[in-house]
């Protein structure tokens, strides 16, 4: 019995199926448990095991090595069955090729080293190359390749069809080249050996842009997504200012008409019309409250804008301490872009979290600074990724020459938006 044979494919299935569940949860963004380890190089075991009773020889035993991965990510990890069958197809033909570049280097060095003492050191001195091209390159394949349930990564299906051609090709050129050792060190063999190297060097670069075209297909579709999103805030907050200007000409109407009020209400008072009064003052009280607004913070635009949002909040509890510097040297438009975003983001972490909801907006000028803030309760789960609302946010902040800050502690998460008042805004 070769006992080193055998401690060379333990060592070989353990190393694979560590790297293996790793980059299958790294992949689709789940946490990866010892269980998952476990059960898989088990698997693994097994099916090596099966395979030299049997004497298994060809696609079958890669083929049942693809669908154990499979069932572990799918089953085991939760992932959806798409990115499942790529993260096992990817995850078998990255560990093929690196096997087969490596036997392409053995097949053309390691005959002349038979029977000699120096055959074992060479022998681990490959496993641990082949090792570390594995991780090279799942590290690659992923930084070109992070796929996650609420990512934008449409049809990432078509990724198997290619994948399984590449996969196809090198199972190939592995049973056909490989599958028996030639004992002789000619030109002629280095040569076939030589060409067959590069093959799999060009099959690996052939992977990598198939899924670097992908990713950028990818930030298209997501560019795509944002545009649509920003035209629709866009076409929000036009209506904001829209109705913030109508609000402001009722308003100036009003106060050009209150003498004229105040002198029939004082006609009818001194007639002695007391009830005529009454019904005369709940007139003006109702054109009054319809004209003014929740929150006032100096800005029509963003008053509309926060007894809007807030209003539809009822479960939330509100403070609002702001008030914006008039004159002002921040559009309007970028100021529906910064409270708008910034609101949506905090009512739907409120309703997300358990226990008292709350919503507190406070601002204040620090030199040449206007700093504002924005606090909510939130849940006690980990931060998500920056999407499209805090990206547009620190894109209004960056305008203004100033910065975005975000913060989570425990259950309180704080959003600080800073801005440039030498050059954004003039002072009140």
């Amino acid at each position: 019995m070769d006992y080193f044979a055998l401690f060379l494919d333990g060592i070989c299935i353990a190393g694979q199926g560590v790297m293996h569940i790793i980059f299958a949860g790294r992949l689709t963004g789940k946490k990866q448990k010892p269980l998952h380890f476990a059960v898989y190089i088990l698997l693994l075991t097994a099916l090596q095991f099966i395979s030299v009773r049997l004497a298994l020889d060809g696609s079958l035993p890669i083929a049942a090595g693809v669908l154990e991965l499979y069932a572990v990510s799918r089953f085991g990890m939760g992932n959806q069955s798409s990115a499942s069958w790529l993260a096992a197809v990817l995850a078998f033909y990255v560990s093929q090729l690196s096997f087969g570049i490596i036997n392409s280097i053995e097949a053309s060095l390691f005959p002349r080293f038979i029977g000699n003492s120096l055959l074992y050191p060479l022998l681990l001195a490959a496993q641990v190359l082949f090792f570390a091209l594995c991780a090279g390159c799942y590290r690659v394949v992923l930084k070109l390749l992070a796929w996650t349930e609420d990512s934008q990564t449409p049809y990432i299906g078509l990724l198997l069809f290619p994948g399984l051609f590449f996969f196809a090709a090198e199972l190939y050129i592995l049973q056909s080249a490989y599958s028996f050792v030639v004992p002789t060190i000619s030109l002629e063999e280095v040569g076939r050996h030589g060409t067959l190297l590069l093959l799999q060097v060009m099959g690996l670069a052939a992977l990598l842009c198939t899924l670097y075209a992908y990713r950028h297909l990818c930030q298209g579709f997501q560019a795509r997504a944002a545009l649509q999103s920003l035209t629709q805030a866009a076409q929000t907050q036009k209506i904001y200012i829209a109705e913030a200007q109508t609000r402001y000409e009722q308003t100036k109407s009003f106060r050009h008409d209150i003498k004229n009020h105040l002198s029939v209400l004082d006609g009818l008072l001194r007639s002695g019309e007391l009830e005529e009064s009454r019904e005369y003052l709940k007139k003006l009280k109702a054109v009054s409250e319809s004209l003014s607004f929740p929150y006032q913070t100096g800005n029509s635009v963003v008053d509309i804008l926060l007894g809007e949002k807030l209003g539809l909040a009822k479960e939330i509890a509100a403070e609002v301490s702001l008030l914006l510097p008039k004159p002002c040297g921040i559009d309007d438009f970028d100021l529906c872009v910064l409270f708008s975003n910034a609101l949506d983001n905090a009512i739907t972490a409120c309703r997300a979290s358990d226990g008292a909801k709350a919503i507190r907006i406070s601002g204040k000028q620090q030199g040449d600074f206007y700093m504002l803030t924005f606090e909510n309760t939130c849940s006690d789960e980990p931060m998500p990724p920056a999407g499209i609302g805090l990206s547009n946010i620190k894109a209004v902040a960056e305008k203004y020459h100033g910065a975005m800050m975000t913060e989570k502690n425990g259950r309180q998460y704080h959003l600080s938006v800073l801005l440039n008042a030498s050059s954004a805004i003039c002072s009140s």
